[in-house]
């Protein structure tokens, strides 16, 4: 799918609810599932990739149905869920492969775990050794790609691991792992990634055991949760508010968990006019409403290394923010790019540099010389997060931007277009991004 973007005519203006959190809709999602009893959710993100999640929960028993805004979810207990009749298709989600791999390697029966082109592509392994180490048994591909294929067992023993990598994916799937498995599992980072499972664990009745594990043999019961506005999903309008001259907008309940939050750090690095209000919470997790308002150009910056697990999901529309600033932004530590839906550093590269963006790139990060930003045609590689940083880019671009591999969008964010239309931005499909909301 090809979406065109046009300069903006006009500030961006208006308030918009970005959709619920992505991660923690996963994760609510499958908990619930495992949970003993009834859980209602509001705030779910209804895309294909929790779609995705939500099917593989019901072909393992889970039930449930919609009263109102809220997902009633009858979960069966996590000795309850039955066995797929056929392969488990994640579609693009690697976060509902990854930790369902790690409930479904602790159960009495065998399963397998698919996806799409994309998601076939994505590292296994990182999983696979730590859950081989816990007993667990599990084939990938000759490259450590799915699809997963995991033979059954339940008795797995816990572990103490030290993680190579700052994964919440990985960390995730250990933990729902170590509830089935004898004695504790917990996991240590080199740097902390996201902690919504550590906070959504209690919430479930499971109380953590130190910073980051679990007890084998602890139960989840049923319980009411309501889900954040997506940080990553806000992150395009909050980088269009900024760069789209007189643009005032507002983000609401937008989640606000530190292991969330470096966009925040680096917009207000940058000199964005950004101010956060009505802080509260959802549960455990912290919520607020974002306002942004243009400020002038912004300046580039040096992204601390040890911020980059706090907004990986939001580099590649950091990295079009760039584009459009003064000076120089240098970003290092950011490998895990590589690996993604795409190999994002090089499609932002090789769009920003169709878009007449000066830059380097580097293995783990890239150095982008902002300034004027040209008109053309770019790819966005079916990934839905860069796909959606080249039409935040175009709206500042000195001509039409036509992006390429759009299809991908609605896997996080199938409101995109129509919110970029509601407060005033020029897009659209195939020829008419002209079309202004």
């Amino acid at each position: 799918m090809i979406l065109v973007t046009q300069p903006a005519a006009g500030p961006l203006l208006g308030e918009l609810l970005p959709p619920g959190d992505k991660s923690i809709s996963h994760r609510a999602l499958i908990f619930a599932s495992l949970a003993q009893g009834q859980s209602r959710i509001r705030g779910l993100l209804d895309s294909e990739d929790v779609q995705a999640t939500a099917s593989a929960c019901r072909q393992l028993g889970m039930t449930d149905r919609f009263e109102g805004d809220e997902r009633i979810v009858e979960g069966v207990g996590e000795r309850g869920l039955q066995p797929p009749a056929a392969p488990l298709d994640m579609g693009n989600s690697g976060t509902a492969m990854r930790l369902l791999a790690g409930v479904l390697a602790a159960q009495p029966f065998d399963s397998e775990l698919t996806g799409d082109a994309s998601l076939s592509r994505r590292p296994m392994t990182r999983i696979v050794a730590p859950l081989g180490q816990m007993g667990a048994r599990i084939e990938t591909s000759a490259n450590g790609t799915p699809p997963l294929k995991i033979s059954g067992r339940s008795d797995l023993r816990g572990i103490d691991y030290e993680s190579p990598i700052a994964s919440a994916q990985v960390k995730s799937c250990l933990l729902l792992a170590g509830l089935y498995a004898s004695g504790h599992t917990s996991v240590r980072e080199p740097l902390r990634s996201r902690n919504h499972t550590e906070l959504m664990l209690p919430a479930f009745g499971v109380p953590l055991v130190g910073d980051c594990g679990v007890k084998g043999g602890s139960h989840l019961a049923g319980t009411s949760l309501r889900v954040p506005a997506d940080i990553s999903s806000a992150a395009f309008f909050l980088v269009a508010g900024a760069l789209v001259p007189g643009s005032d907008v507002l983000l609401r309940d937008v989640g606000l968990n530190e292991t969330r939050d470096g966009i925040v750090h680096v917009l207000q690095s940058m000199g964005a006019d950004l101010a956060i209000r009505n802080r509260r919470r959802f549960g455990g997790e912290a919520v607020g409403d974002i306002r942004i308002r243009y400020a002038g150009l912004l300046k580039g910056v040096d992204i601390p290394p040890e911020l980059v697990p706090s907004l990986i999901d939001e580099l590649p529309v950091i990295l079009a923010l760039a584009a459009a600033s003064q000076g120089t932004t240098r970003l290092r530590g950011a490998a895990e790019l590589r690996v993604k839906e795409s190999d994002r550093l090089a499609v932002m590269a090789r769009g920003l540099e169709t878009l007449g963006v000066g830059l380097r790139e580097y293995p783990d990060g890239m150095d982008v010389e902002g300034g004027p930003v040209k008109g053309g045609r770019v790819d966005g590689a079916g990934d839905h997060r860069c796909a959606m940083s080249f039409c935040v880019l175009g709206q500042v671009a000195s001509a039409a931007v036509s992006v390429a591999g759009c299809e991908n969008i609605d896997t996080s964010y199938p409101r995109f277009v129509d919110d970029l239309k509601s407060v005033g931005g020029a897009i659209g499909p195939d020829g008419s991004g002209d079309h202004r909301g």
